[in-house]
């Protein structure tokens, strides 16, 4: 039988660490991705890592009831991919993807699907799968998103030790594929009894008429120098390689912070990252959101979309460089969500 390899990615990780090494912040929905270059790049670095052809690439992500949405179906009908979806609980969380991944892993490696295994995830909650994996003879190579600095980005300690190796997909192969989404900004048409600038085409003027008359007014996001009259500290771009296996705690008695791993102490480290992180996502969807967008996200107040309060929770994590996060530090984040788009509106 041929030997082959076979990768299996975690849209989620993938895409929310793609968009924080390109626009700052894991929101997907702040970024637009070339999804058939980016597949094709991931496929020719499995190839060379293991030396083998590629089996298949199987794609994991969730969907409404487990139904893909029509950017899901595209995906799907790429060349060697197979779609694999979870679904969305009641409360917004992907249910069922880590699941699958586990589960595929396994069964795989048991039928000797292939003999190296290409896994881009960083969730902890793959460890015992890949273990298993390889009491079958298969070795699981773990690829990451890289920071600016190179580093994987978010890829749990336990993953790590478990895994075979650890590397970094190509950063161009990111790079190329994943852009940030600017709204272009209209150009005003010019007086009346003024001629457009040398060189502009004809009608230039009525076309930017248009434009600027077809704007959506999007809401105006306070810099960090407008948060409490102070600067908030700046957000590197690099987290740490991995995530710690850590938990942000507080005291029952006072429901203040009484111990926060990665060098923050003090509900006021806390409340100032936290007003950063929403400043850097409001900015990003003010860039992205069209005004279709913006009404959905008013009319379910005070819920917050699921895809939005992820990336809150994981740029906070890499703010504060915890693993998790606590249930009061959750609610004061989403209470500042609301606080900060208010002051911006």
């Amino acid at each position: 039988m041929r030997s082959n390899c076979a990768l299996y990615v975690d849209a989620g990780y993938l895409l929310a660490s793609a968009a924080t090494r390109v626009s700052g912040t894991s929101l997907r929905n702040g970024v637009h991705v070339e999804y058939g270059p980016l597949v094709e790049g991931l496929i020719k670095q499995a190839e060379e890592l293991s030396g083998l052809p590629l089996l298949r690439v199987h794609w994991y992500d969730s969907a409404k009831d487990g139904v893909p949405d029509a950017q899901q179906g595209r995906i799907g009908e790429l060349a060697k991919v197979k779609l694999r979806l979870g679904r969305f609980g009641v409360d917004g969380q992907q249910k069922g993807v880590d699941l699958r991944i586990g589960l595929d892993l396994v069964t795989h490696a048991r039928n000797a699907a292939a003999d190296v295994f290409l896994l881009v995830s960083g969730d902890d909650d793959l460890t015992e799968a890949v273990e298993e994996a390889q009491v079958h003879g298969v070795q699981v190579i773990v690829l990451g998103v890289p920071h600016s600095s190179g580093r994987p980005h978010g890829v749990s300690r336990h993953l790590v030790r478990a895994a075979d190796e650890l590397t970094t997909i190509r950063a161009a192969t990111i790079d190329d594929t994943v852009m940030k989404k600017e709204r272009p900004v209209p150009v005003p048409a010019p007086p009346p009894g003024v001629t457009a600038a040398p060189g502009a085409p004809a009608g230039a003027g009525e076309s930017t008429a248009a434009a600027a008359a077809h704007a959506v007014p999007v809401p105006h996001v306070p810099s960090p120098l407008d948060l409490a009259g102070k600067r908030p500290p700046t957000l590197s771009p690099v987290a740490p390689a991995v995530a710690p296996a850590a938990v942000l705690a507080y005291s029952g008695a006072t429901g203040q912070p009484s111990h926060i791993v990665g060098g923050y102490a003090g509900p006021d480290d806390v409340a100032e990252h936290v007003s950063a992180v929403v400043t850097n996502l409001l900015t990003s969807l003010r860039k992205s959101a069209d005004e279709e967008d913006l009404e959905a996200l008013l009319r379910g107040r005070p819920s917050i979309p699921r895809e939005i309060d992820k990336a809150l929770l994981l740029d906070l994590s890499d703010a504060l460089g915890v693993y998790d996060l606590n249930d009061t530090v959750r609610f004061e984040l989403r209470d500042r969500f609301w606080e900060l788009y208010d002051e911006s509106a």
